[in-house]
């Protein structure tokens, strides 16, 4: 008796779930899928949909229209005080949808700063936590308790000790192998801790799908920091699996701060469910800099999928150049087509990802766009110089990004997010220069390199580009 209820309750259980599937998947081949796995086999379907199928972070969005309301009035102001910094501009147009997913202007009088690797970025992160005198907005996807993580918990804890609020946010699944003992010592010192805390609400405690894969540092409002590294020593280049590792983070100061900021008390208002009294809302521009700088925070919790969106938006507007670095490299149809577009055009497109592999299905996966997007001119080079892990676009020699964001589903569906986008002649410059020196550490894939290969890569090519939509 209870084997056939049990069968009546799992056949239920998947058919309410393919239903809220086939209403709620952001991707008419993800409905399909689920409702069809589902509906067949829903003793493995079932648990599988409610951990890794759900594609819309339904708690942030409502913990985020509580903070809307609530402080309407605060970013009514805000936006208005920024828009006080905002530039002319020539591409009206491209600026404006720019703006629209950011939900901020772009403003100018920034001071940036590029910062190549682990050892300028953290010396810098380092130095500005020092010069912290209001506080200390501190968040990554992944933390480590080794010397890079010891330093930095050693900086912060002076800080704490010295009468410095300082706020400490990390993803849980990121950061699974933190130690307890790493995050008492910081708390005992004062430090606000909060991981950010996906699997918190009851609707929400098996799933597994979404992270925070931000990266972001904010002092006193004036200077903030994001990029692609994360806490570890293996992000100085010191795990020898790797060797030297390529990555690139930012710098900035300026009235964009307060898109950085802005983006982590969400984060801070979801995992915990508090605002935080110190921050200071007031932009203020560098003097010694005027570059214009928009910050795009993305995330599940949008109304529109804004990470995907802001790179087709860069491969549409782009004109005669377009380089792209990733260390993976999954797109979606759209994102293919819309590259080969870019190539059709005559525009220089150059995609740069990683020669060494550090997750298998997402190297494979990239073999696949070779042909696919190189017969219309996209060029494809793989960085042989230790492991790539930047995420940075050049556009136009006009525009540079630096972010978080990887060129794959998950950080375009699934992955809270951010991005900085700049522009100006100086920054733009050392951002080719890098590129240029990167492409000259890489080695030019043939568009043909498929033909070549066995039988039994391509068969584990196309079968990792399957998983795609999960990657």
């Amino acid at each position: 008796m209870w084997i056939a209820a049990f069968i009546v309750i799992m056949h239920g259980l998947g058919l309410l779930s393919a239903f809220k599937a086939m209403m709620e998947s952001r991707t008419a081949q993800g409905a399909i899928a689920w409702v069809i796995f589902l509906l067949t086999m829903p003793y493995v379907a079932v648990p599988a949909y409610w951990i890794f199928g759900r594609s819309r972070f339904q708690g942030y969005v409502k913990a985020r229209d509580y903070v809307l309301k609530a402080g309407s009035d605060i970013l009514d102001r805000l936006r208005e005080a920024m828009g006080r910094y905002r530039p002319p501009f020539d591409k009206r147009h491209a600026v404006s949808a720019a703006e629209a997913m950011a939900d901020t202007p772009f403003t100018g009088n920034n001071e940036v700063e590029l910062l190549i690797d682990g050892d300028a970025t953290f010396a810098s992160i380092l130095e500005g936590i020092e010069r912290a005198q209001k506080y200390v907005l501190f968040q990554f996807y992944i933390v480590r308790d080794d010397g890079l993580g010891r330093r930095i918990q050693r900086r912060l804890i002076d800080k704490a000790h010295a009468g410095v609020p300082v706020y400490f946010l990390y993803d849980e699944i990121g950061s699974h192998s933190l130690d307890a003992s790493y995050l008492r010592t910081l708390r005992e010192a004062g430090v606000r801790i909060s991981s950010f805390g996906s699997r918190q609400g009851w609707a929400n405690k098996f799933q597994l799908n979404f992270r925070n894969h931000r990266k972001v540092v904010v002092v006193d409002g004036r200077e903030a920091w994001v990029g692609g590294h994360n806490v570890g020593d293996e992000y100085l280049g010191k795990d020898p699996a790797f060797g030297h590792w390529r990555d690139t983070h930012l710098r900035f100061a300026g009235p964009a701060v307060m898109g950085a900021q802005l983006s982590f008390a969400e984060d801070w208002y979801w995992a915990t469910g508090t605002t935080i009294p110190e921050l200071d809302w007031t932009p203020r521009p560098s003097d010694r800099g005027d570059a214009s700088v928009l910050v795009i925070p993305t995330g599940p919790a949008d109304r529109m999928e804004t990470a995907e969106l802001m790179f087709l938006h860069a491969i549409n507007v782009a004109r005669e150049q377009l380089w792209i670095a990733s260390p993976y490299f999954v797109p979606d149809d759209a994102v293919v087509f819309a590259l080969q577009l870019a190539g059709l055009r005559g525009v220089d497109v150059r995609i740069l990802i990683p020669d060494r592999p550090d997750h298998l299905i997402v190297w494979l996966s990239a073999f696949s766009y070779f042909a696919e997007a190189g017969k219309t001119g996209v060029r494809f080079y793989r960085y042989t110089e230790g492991f790539l892990h930047e995420k940075v676009m050049l556009i136009d020699r006009q525009v540079a990004t630096v972010g978080t964001a990887n060129f794959d589903n998950r950080s375009f569906r699934l992955n809270f997010e951010i991005t900085a986008v700049v522009e100006d002649a100086a920054f733009v410059e050392k951002v080719e220069a890098m590129f240029l020196d990167d492409f000259a550490h890489s080695e030019l894939q043939p568009v043909d390199i498929m033909r070549h290969k066995p039988f039994w890569f391509k068969t584990l090519v196309r079968l990792a580009r399957l998983a795609a939509p999960v990657q």
